[in-house]
C-alpha cells in the first residue's frame, strides 16, 4: 500500500471518529428531534461496540460492515440533524478528537452491558426451544 493511500486512509478514519463522536454531541443536544436522536444513539452504540453484526474473523465480509455500514448510518444520522446544530457539533468534535485521545469508560461498560443482556435473552430463547 503506498504511503499517501495510508494516510488518506487516516484522514477519512480520523473525520468518521469526529462524525461520530458529534452524532453523539447531538444526541445529548435538546433542540435535536427526538427520532435523530434515537437513530443516532444507536449508530453511535454500533460504532463503538465491540460486537459487529458480522464478525471481523469473516473474511472480507468481516470489515463490510466497518467500512460500509457505519460510515452509511452516520451520513443518514447527520442529515436528520438540523444543520446548525449538526455544525456546532462537528466543530466540538473537531476540537475534542484532535486535543485529547476521548475514552468515556462509562459509555462503554453501557454498550457492552447491553449487548450482554441481549444475547443473555437470546440464549435462554434457544435454551428453552431446545427443551421442548
Amino acid at each position: 500500500m503506498r504511503k499517501s493511500t495510508l494516510s488518506d486512509l487516516r484522514k477519512w478514519a480520523k473525520k468518521l471518529r469526529q462524525k461520530a463522536y458529534a452524532l453523539y454531541l447531538a444526541y445529548r443536544d435538546p433542540r435535536v428531534p427526538w427520532y435523530a436522536k434515537l437513530f443516532g444513539a444507536l449508530v453511535v452504540a454500533y460504532a463503538f461496540s465491540p460486537v459487529d453484526l458480522i464478525p471481523d474473523f469473516i473474511p472480507i465480509l468481516g470489515y463490510l460492515d466497518d467500512l460500509i455500514l457505519i460510515p452509511l448510518g452516520i451520513a443518514l444520522a447527520i442529515r436528520m440533524i438540523p444543520r446548525p446544530i449538526m455544525e456546532e457539533c462537528l466543530l466540538k468534535a473537531e476540537q475534542t478528537v484532535s486535543g485529547k485521545k476521548n475514552r468515556n469508560w462509562i459509555a462503554g461498560g453501557v454498550i457492552i452491558a447491553v449487548w450482554l443482556v441481549l444475547l443473555s435473552i437470546v440464549a435462554v430463547a434457544i435454551a428453552r426451544r431446545t427443551r421442548k
